[in-house]
């Protein structure tokens, strides 16, 4: 049985990328990038353990990926996330590697796993061709070398450089602050990474997105509540009752949050915001929207349209509807002319007919962002 687990970085914020879709999440047909490096890290050697670090808002949305996968929550820093991982890792052995790295050779995991007994941290690297200045002088380029990952290190050794708070970018500095051996190999110029939005050419060879669309419903259904201000679509309604809800009670952003969950398969409103936490007593639902919709484009998708109905008896929708579409979206990053609101009453039947509250239904349509096109 493999004593190597496998540690994929998979929690940062892609600050440096400079799209709304985190590049982590770029689709690769239908997987994104990465679930598309640990398959085919995993197709090179059979890991004991494979490990994703999450950013917090993600890592249950991740579980719908995989089950052979095990995700753990990074933390503020890849150092951070390194720590929080090997708390779980019992293996001899741990290959870290940036999941920023999509093109990763088989050769270098083969070179990786076949001298790990050679030092305590095995590590690829590559020599520099061109003249090197450090701070306005030339110095000898021999004496350069560029450190990759994915690093093989023994796992106590790893675990016993990273008890402190001193901070390092890699594995092998770490261990080499201790004391530790450290073995160079040679790297590969594929395993670049993937760290701002130009290097995306890195994709090119690979498959692009799927085609695919993705449909999500939603509903949602509150009461009135006397004395409290109306907000619908985000728009105050001029009526002397609200909805009794503990948000502000805005049924119809609260059902276009459902339908855009829905069609990107992350669950539902309570998931993200539940009622149970007083943070959100009384939150403005357009606050909520805004997490959303950000979640939505960071995890790879685009919105294409939204179809609302509102069911009410009262009050009288008609003379908001517009009001409405433009708000709606504006906060979908959206053309109005991809926002479609109807209005229908319940034919005096029912708690909606009895003018006791209202309902709206939401579908929402989502696509892969196509990194091709960018």
């Amino acid at each position: 049985m493999s004593n190597v687990t496998l540690i994929i970085l998979c929690a940062g914020n892609s600050s440096r990328f400079s799209l709304k879709a985190k590049k982590q999440w770029l689709r690769v047909d239908n997987d994104p990038v990465w679930l598309y490096v640990s398959k085919k890290l995993t197709s090179y050697y059979n890991f004991a353990n494979v490990i994703v670090t999450s950013h917090k808002d993600e890592i249950n949305y991740m579980k719908n990926f995989s089950d052979d996968i095990t995700f753990i929550e990074g933390g503020d820093t890849r150092q951070n996330s390194i720590k929080n991982a090997l708390k779980e890792i019992e293996t001899d052995y741990v290959m870290i590697t940036d999941v920023a790295r999509v093109d990763i050779p088989i050769e270098v995991i083969k070179n990786l796993i076949q001298l790990k007994n050679e030092a305590d941290c095995i590590v690829p690297v590559l020599t520099v061709s061109d003249t090197v200045v450090y701070e306005d002088e030339t110095i000898n380029r021999d004496h350069v070398k560029l450190i990759q990952t994915p690093q093989l290190s023994k796992t106590k050794i790893l675990k016993q450089a990273l008890k402190t708070n001193r901070d390092f970018t890699d594995d092998s500095s770490a261990i080499k602050s201790i004391g530790g051996t450290i073995k160079y190999i040679e790297g590969s110029q594929r395993s670049k990474k993937l760290t701002f939005c130009h290097d995306l050419d890195i994709l090119e060879k690979l498959q692009s997105p799927s085609k695919n669309f993705f449909t999500g419903t939603g509903f949602d259904i509150h009461p009135f509540e006397d004395n409290k201000d109306m907000f619908l679509g985000g728009i105050k309604i001029d009526v002397p009752y609200g909805f009794k809800a503990h948000s502000d009670g805005d049924v119809l952003i609260h059902s276009v949050i459902d339908a855009l969950l829905g069609a990107c398969g992350a669950g539902d409103i309570g998931e993200f915001f539940p009622d149970t936490d007083d943070k959100y007593k009384g939150v403005d639902s357009k606050t909520l929207l805004e997490h959303i919709v950000k979640f939505i484009y960071a995890v790879g998708y685009e919105i294409v349209n939204i179809d609302l109905t509102i069911i009410a008896q009262q009050p009288k929708i008609n003379p908001y509807k517009n009001e409405i579409k433009s708000k709606i979206a504006k906060l979908l990053n959206l053309e109005k002319r991809f926002v479609n609101i109807k209005a229908t009453t319940a034919e005096k039947l029912g708690f909606i007919g009895r003018k006791e509250g209202v309902a709206v239904q939401s579908i929402a349509t989502l696509k892969y962002y196509d990194w091709k096109k960018r």
